[in-house]
């Protein structure tokens, strides 16, 4: 905040944690400018209906209760009274909120000052226009006081924009003083220890001294601490700080949070970001077929593993066949490939899609004799016989047979909230987000131990089955000077990685609570996981009103 207010400052970058007042730092920052130095201010959030809930729960409050800003906005309520959610007027100046998806809403008018909320959580272009982060700044360039500002927690190493602004910054780092050796240092993660299993025993390690300093003796250096940089200043102020910082939070709370974190490599790279501020490395660029082919073990489709709690399955749709994998989900998500089956045959004859509906009605047993059947299925519906997939899924849809689109891109999740309205005959089509669940496959693939996130391979696999399952690579493109994240295909064949992406998606869309389903389970009362899910109503059985007397909806 006091380097927005320096005239030698033209940008401010702070890359952070989650929760340590970023976005408290720019409402201050936006009454400072209503109050004392009046100027066009804009303000962008990641998407148009993030730019309205900011307007709503926390600008709105502050200019209502802050006595040195009362009367400065008028009241919403009078006419003209130039206060709408989205544009907000005060003496010498106005505040103009946007979303980083809109290029209308970067591109509307001159503004001085320009605050950029949780930039890598931006599209990476606004619309067809570029980058929103750079669209908003040529908004400012006519004022010789113009000032950029961008916070956000960091994403992914080489994408992150906030990494790359840091980067050209002086990076300051908050620097505390031991109380028993006096010498600064900045907190760091590795300096954090506890005892074995007790995490709530964390203590911080002073680096030079090897201090032991508990939760107050922290805090108490944070309050004589003081930024360094260690660049020189070239007119832009980087500024780090993890939550390692945060008086909210204890290191007992953090390490216990690592500690759950760290089974699965997605949840691991969430800490990273939200909680170290710190951008998430990959371990490779892919995966090594060959020591995925080494873990394989010796179960059936009929002797599945005690482990095994609920069954999905993706399918795939070919020119001449129809492949199919059945995977098993147990606690943490560790998975077991059950079943791989190719179906061989026309897809526009209805002989094939006959036997796809059996393989998907079949029932599979544990090691105790238990059976399970297939919870959810996806079908890709994106090769040359759509159709054909749209007719066998739509009178399935009931069954959790669901008909899907494969969509790659940054940020779109792996399943949508709510299936596209964009298709025919009524028939649900979900949009599955691919690059996001590759990054969860191959973070899975490369963990090395049985346990949470652990994928097992029976031994009757082939080689084939692990060169198509490492078939993709990840690299980085660039997009008009615009860094993005593309999968790219290594090797002609990668059905059996699509087939793991659709059953994961499918195991995604039932949101199972597999800990209850592991307690039932246990208690001998878990025959059929059929109960455990949410089941979607077809079609033909949602109520609809009767047609005498009605018109519209209405009676």
């Amino acid at each position: 905040m006091d380097a927005v207010s320096d005239p030698s400052v033209k940008s401010v970058v702070c890359i952070t944690s989650a929760q340590v007042g970023k976005t408290e730092s720019i409402l201050n920052c936006i009454g400072f400018h209503i109050a004392q130095d009046p100027a066009p201010i804009l303000v962008v959030q990641p998407t148009l209906s993030m730019a309205q809930s900011f307007s709503k729960d926390r600008l709105a409050p502050m200019l209502r209760d802050t006595p040195a800003l009362k009367g400065k906005v008028q009241n919403p309520r009078s006419r003209d009274s130039g206060n709408t959610t989205l544009h907000k007027v005060f003496p010498g100046g106005h505040i103009t909120i946007a979303g980083a998806n809109s290029a209308a809403g970067l591109a509307s008018r001159p503004v001085r000052i320009v605050l950029c909320d949780e930039v890598d959580r931006y599209p990476p272009s606004a619309g067809t226009e570029g980058d929103p982060v750079k669209l908003a700044a040529k908004r400012a360039q006519t004022f010789w006081n113009s000032k950029l500002v961008m916070l956000s927690t960091p994403t992914v190493k080489g994408v992150s924009r906030i990494e790359a602004a840091f980067e050209g910054s002086d990076k300051r780092r908050y620097f505390v003083p031991c109380h028993d050796c006096d010498e600064h240092q900045a907190l760091r993660w590795k300096q954090v220890r506890w005892e074995e299993d007790r995490p709530k025993t964390a203590v911080y390690v002073c680096e030079h001294c090897g201090s032991v300093w508990d939760d107050n003796q922290r805090l108490r250096a944070i309050r004589r601490g003081e930024w360094r940089a260690e660049e020189p200043f070239r007119g832009s102020a980087g500024f780090h700080l993890s939550e390692l910082y945060s008086s909210w939070s204890t290191l007992g709370d953090i390490a216990e949070n690592f500690l759950e974190a760290k089974k699965l490599p997605e949840t691991l790279k969430t800490f990273v970001n939200t909680s170290l501020g710190e951008s998430w490395e990959d371990a490779g660029e892919g995966i090594d077929d060959i020591d995925i082919w080494s873990r394989r073990e010796s179960y059936t489709p009929t002797a599945m593993p005690l482990g095994v709690l609920v069954l999905t399955a993706g399918v795939d749709v070919q020119d001449d066949r129809i492949e199919i994998e059945v995977t098993g989900w147990g606690i943490d998500e560790e998975c077991w490939s059950v079943d791989h089956i190719v179906l061989t045959g026309d897809p526009s004859t209805p002989t094939l899609w006959n036997d796809l509906d059996s393989a998907l009605r079949r029932r599979y047993r544990r090691e105790d004799g238990r059976e399970h059947r297939i919870a959810a299925s996806c079908v890709d519906t994106g090769g040359h016989y759509t159709q054909a997939a749209y007719d066998f899924c739509r009178p399935r849809y009931g069954q959790r047979v669901y008909a899907i689109k494969g969509m790659a891109g940054m940020g779109r999740p792996v399943w949508p909230k709510r299936p596209s309205k964009n298709n025919s005959g009524r028939l649900p089509l979900f949009l599955v987000g691919v690059d996001a669940a590759k990054d969860v496959v191959f973070g899975r693939l490369k963990v090395g131990q049985p346990g949470p996130g652990f994928c097992h391979f029976p031994a009757h696999y082939d080689d084939e089955y692990f060169h198509q399952l490492a078939a993709e690579r990840v690299i980085t493109r660039y997009r008009k000077g615009i860094p993005f994240r593309e999968y790219i295909r290594v090797r002609k064949r990668n059905e059996a990685l699509d087939l793991r992406v659709y059953s994961y998606a499918a195991f995604v869309s039932l949101n199972a609570d597999l800990h209850r389903i592991a307690e039932r389970d246990q208690a001998a009362l878990v025959g059929d996981v059929g109960n455990d899910v949410a089941t979607p109503r077809s079609a033909s059985s949602r109520r609809r009103p009767k047609q005498q007397n009605w018109v519209n909806g209405w009676r």
